[in-house]
């Protein structure tokens, strides 16, 4: 291994890549700044949800976020803590924005996964325990909101293991019901409880107090008796955390906490360190992996635009897979295979920016105007490597977009161009509409309100969408396209996918789509991957 080799590995050894997931209003938000908080990256936590007046948190930097208490974005936060270096990805909870949600769940080696403690395992949650079960993502379980009523944690642990066929292990327990905290046991720990006073409004760390097991059983007799009796009742379940099976994917850490009030999160916090794997070998298309210690490569995962409207610039996310990135250097981009430069290479937290000039396996790095990059990119030297794909979900809602102003047709065609680009919405053309009336395919309908929210504000172009009366869609070839179009009996419509030239049959429903099987059963009609799949 060269002298370089050596160094990526022994920085990757260091890393921590993880994503927080859940469904919405599960409090992700609110817990990726209550960790930020805990390993002193920020000096105040926000709430998604404050009262007036309050400060929104860090990472929601759009306006539509702040206004909601929903994260559509994606944040990437990189802090330091007990000598590891952490990058933590805070996603989009709403169902609406999976596909951002699936990219990067591509560029993370473990995920935190959030569950309220009074819902329990709501629609999200499962979709997105299936997702990182087909990439293979270990997964620790923050239980969240038990200073709020809620349901019982022996059921909750049931419900997990039942539905998702994932022995839970609880690390920390809790010492009283949800909504009556008296405090947590480290099941590592045992002979203690940790006693938590929330500091005032919840924007500082809380209190934590150590108190010695017979204290606690004084203090808190019943609460204290019961929480012993479940934990010796899982014990001998063999509900006790094994770090191989947790990494094979058949386990879950469980914690309990209150990340609203900054209870639990610290010991969260440390098990990401303790427990979450480094990054490691990743597959390549075609077979073999990139080792760690190769020369660099890395992989776009995400774009954005406007996220400082000072400068209206162009980020490309950018997960170092292997070797080393540094700021300047001249990398190959895959799909091309002509050299890409990386003079503007930042760190993004929130709308704040720091240049990077070294990078290593598992770190983010935001590079600036970097228009030719595309979502799935490949970035490599030396040695050629060239990362799966990412997949493009099914689309269920569609709308004709149009500029309001005509005079601002170019910059409507320029911020269309570029939320397909980001990934956004899929843009959808075809020569009977043609360029000023593209076809926007979203996922979910909230898509459609962040396209109206950034082409008024960022691109000063506002739009009218005119829905559309469909709801499915199907991959087709030139001959599907034109029998769909002359059909007199089936209702649909064929379009181009502008970012990969795929052609798309859309119907109204699925009877519809068997119909025009049914008169052409020659034309090709595929299954895209739904988001529900």
């Amino acid at each position: 291994m060269s002298a370089s080799g050596e160094w990526a590995a022994s920085e990757a050894a260091r890393r921590r890549t993880f994503a927080v997931i859940s469904h919405p209003d599960a409090g992700k938000s609110t817990l990726t700044e209550a960790l930020a908080l805990h390993a002193q990256a920020i000096t105040e936590a926000g709430a998604v949800h404050g009262k007036s007046g309050r400060r929104g948190v860090s990472s929601d930097w759009m306006e539509m976020e702040k206004a909601r208490g929903i994260s559509v974005t994606s944040a990437v936060l990189q802090f330091a803590h007990r000598g590891c270096v952490l990058n933590l990805l805070d996603t989009p909870g709403h169902a609406d924005f999976s596909e951002d949600t699936y990219r990067v769940l591509a560029a993370v080696d473990c995920a935190v996964m959030l569950i309220d403690a009074a819902k329990g395992l709501e629609e999200q949650t499962r979709k997105l325990f299936d997702v990182c079960r087909h990439r293979a993502i270990p997964v620790i379980t923050f239980v969240n909101k038990w200073d709020r009523p809620g349901r019982e944690a022996l059921e909750l642990l049931d419900e997990i293991e039942r539905e998702f066929r994932l022995k839970p292990t609880p690390v920390t327990w809790p010492v009283g019901d949800a909504g009556y905290l008296r405090g947590l046991i480290d099941v590592r720990r045992p002979e203690r409880m940790l006693r938590y006073t929330r500091a005032p409004g919840g924007a500082h760390e809380a209190i934590e107090e150590t108190v010695p097991a017979g204290q606690a059983a004084h203090d808190e007799p019943e609460d204290w008796g019961r929480a012993v009796e479940e934990l010796d009742l899982l014990h001998l379940d063999g509900a006790v955390h094994d770090q191989e099976a947790f990494l094979a994917g058949r386990s879950t850490p469980v914690f309990f906490g209150a990340a609203v009030s900054n209870i639990g999160v610290r010991l969260l916090l440390d098990a990401v360190v303790d427990l979450a794997p480094p990054p490691g070998p990743r597959e390549l298309e075609g077979g073999g992996r990139r080792a760690v210690e190769a020369p660099f490569s890395g992989l776009v995962f995400k774009v954005q635009a406007n996220m400082d409207p000072a400068h209206r610039d162009r980020i490309a996310f950018m997960r170092v897979c292997s070797g080393i990135f540094e700021r300047g250097m001249t990398a190959i981009r895959a799909a091309t295979g002509k050299p890409f430069a990386t003079k503007y290479a930042h760190s993004v937290f929130g709308q704040d920016r720091s240049m990077v000039d070294i990078a290593y396996p598992g770190d983010v790095v935001g590079l600036v105007n970097a228009t030719a990059l595309r979502v799935g990119d490949t970035l490599y030297a030396e040695q050629a490597a060239v990362f799966p794909p990412m997949p493009t979900f099914a689309p269920e809602h569609f709308a004709v977009a149009r500029p309001v102003d005509l005079g601002r047709s170019k910059q409507f065609r320029r911020g269309i161009s570029q939320l397909d680009e980001e990934g956004v919405v899929q843009v959808l053309v075809s020569d009977l509409r043609g360029d000023q009336a593209p076809v926007l395919a979203a996922v979910g309908p909230m898509q459609f309100d962040v396209v109206a929210a950034r082409m008024a504000g960022e691109f000063s172009s506002p739009v009218k969408l005119e829905p559309l009366p469909y709801h499915l869609a199907r991959a087709t070839d030139a001959a599907g396209a034109e029998a769909l179009n002359r059909s007199r009996i089936v209702k649909g419509e064929a379009l181009t996918r502008v970012r990969d030239k795929t052609q798309l049959a859309l119907f109204p429903d699925r009877w519809q789509a068997n119909s025009f099987e049914r008169e052409f059963p020659d034309a090709r009609l595929a299954h895209l991957i739904a988001a529900h799949d």
